[in-house]
């Protein structure tokens, strides 16, 4: 038996709530429950540890599978009601995406649209199309037979909120709105690079199509520049390239810096954030009674950040440079939604990092909470390697405290090697460490019969 109660020291005024994600495919494409007594045992695990509550990602190609408008969520269901049988809290993460990894698609009836009209989806300047999600140059236009994406969106949220109302505000207190790739609020500029590179590259603009190509032209025309409207920057380098390969992006002279720049920059960030704020003010009047908090997740890329141009950042859509703060206008969005960031990468260490990607991780960490804090938004964190250097509980500490401390963190996930003995007792110290607790490890239950199976639980990643 435990010496002391952990149950809820983590909900005590000075400590880090907790929370950790399950597995990325908890619920199968059946609507059933994957592994459920290997969960049920991991909930009361983590419940005995001390861990406030876990995160459960819930996709739209799971939900809406087959046809617009027909929702299943039992299997969903059944995970909340796990969940509050032992005594954790949820926030659930609404993914309009799809994942390669865990083999979850987006809805059938979206791919058959898209098979018959690619130009839904984000395209480089080769022609390739990036079909893990939808462009956000759709977002009002009737391409979902005869909807816009963002009416399909809401009613998703309003049968979510409506099958899940007995545990909105009580065993749910927060939900997470998918805003790209991998749920992130970016463009997909690096999703295709070459599997050969070790070395992460400048990333592509994906601006291609013929709606983004259709927003940007009206813009040029007006400034008088009507050949600027005609396609995105003809000097950048590819995926995996160096930035300082060609003209765009060199920290001397580069034509990000020119006028030209300046202008395609601005607007390319700008229909990001758009989109941004059309769906996170979705989500808070939809759940603006329900007692939840809405949050979205930001990116972070931060190679080549001690560069002039941080290419990887304009690719993905932040305006960010060695002399512009493009995050204020991204966190600005947020507050006006009264939403919450939620800010990947708290494990990374400059230390760790290519020296040739002039990366840090670190740096730019820093530079999103200071903007946050500035503008009064709250940051929950993340992990971003599920399996890295010792060194990165030291580090996710490391942000959690402080004046600008995160009060909420979310660490990603829960599956084969998350309960092995080569991981979990350095999360157990972990947990223990945040809050300066003492109790005895062995007196978990995790016994043969109990513990969650590590063949069980597939291996998952942020």
């Amino acid at each position: 038996m435990l010496i002391l109660s952990l149950c809820n020291f983590l909900a005590q005024k000075d400590g880090v709530r907790l929370y950790v994600g399950l597995p990325l495919d908890s619920v199968s494409d059946c609507n059933s429950v994957k592994h459920a007594k290997a969960i049920s045992a991991g909930l009361k695990a983590l419940k005995l540890l001390g861990v406030e509550g876990v995160e459960l990602p819930i996709w739209w190609g799971v939900a809406e599978r087959e046809t617009m408008g027909k929702y299943e969520w039992s299997g969903y269901l059944a995970l909340a009601e796990m969940v509050q049988k032992v005594g954790l809290k949820l926030h659930v993460s609404l993914c309009f995406h799809s994942s390669k990894e865990s083999k979850i698609p987006l809805p059938k009836w979206v791919s058959q649209i898209g098979e018959a009209e690619p130009s839904i989806f984000f395209t480089d300047r080769s022609g390739q199309r990036y079909k893990e999600c939808l462009s956000l140059a759709v977002d009002e236009l009737p391409v979902l037979n005869g909807k816009t994406p963002t009416q399909v969106y809401k009613e998703f949220f309003e049968s979510f909120k409506a099958s899940f109302s007995p545990f909105l505000g009580s065993t749910i207190t927060g939900i997470s709105i998918g805003l790209g790739p991998d749920g992130e609020l970016r463009y997909p500029s690096y999703d295709q690079q070459s599997k050969n590179s070790t070395v992460r590259g400048a990333g592509e603009f994906q601006c291609y199509d013929k709606n983004m190509i259709s927003k940007l032209k009206p813009q040029a025309e007006a400034l008088g520049n009507p050949l600027w409207g005609l396609s995105g920057p003809h000097d950048a380098p590819g995926y995996d390239d160096s930035p300082l390969l060609n003209n765009f992006f060199k920290d001397q002279g580069g034509s990000w810096e020119t006028a030209y720049g300046d202008f395609f920059l601005s607007w390319y960030s700008s229909q990001l954030i758009t989109h941004g704020d059309r769906l996170l003010s979705l989500a808070s009047s939809t759940f603006n009674d329900s007692s939840v908090t809405i949050c979205g997740k930001v990116p972070l890329m931060h190679s080549w950040y001690k560069t002039r141009s941080h290419s990887p950042e304009l690719t993905a859509g932040y305006y960010n440079t060695d002399k512009r703060n493009g995050y204020e206008e991204v966190v600005q969005m947020f507050s006006r939604n009264s939403s919450k960031i939620i800010l990947p990468g708290m494990d990374l260490s400059d230390d760790y990092q290519q020296n040739q990607t002039h990366s840090s991780p670190e740096s730019l960490v820093e530079q999103i909470k200071t903007t946050s804090r500035k503008c009064g938004v709250e940051i929950s964190g993340q992990n971003l390697m599920v399996s890295g250097p010792a060194e990165g509980f030291e580090q996710i500490k490391k942000n959690l405290r402080g004046d600008q401390a995160v009060d909420l963190f979310t660490y990603q996930r829960m599956g084969s090697d998350f309960f092995s003995p080569d991981h979990f007792p350095s999360f157990a110290a972990f947990v223990r460490s945040l809050n300066q607790q003492e109790w005895l490890l062995d007196d978990l239950p995790m016994n043969e019969e109990e513990s969650p199976s590590r063949k069980n639980l597939q291996k998952q990643t942020a």
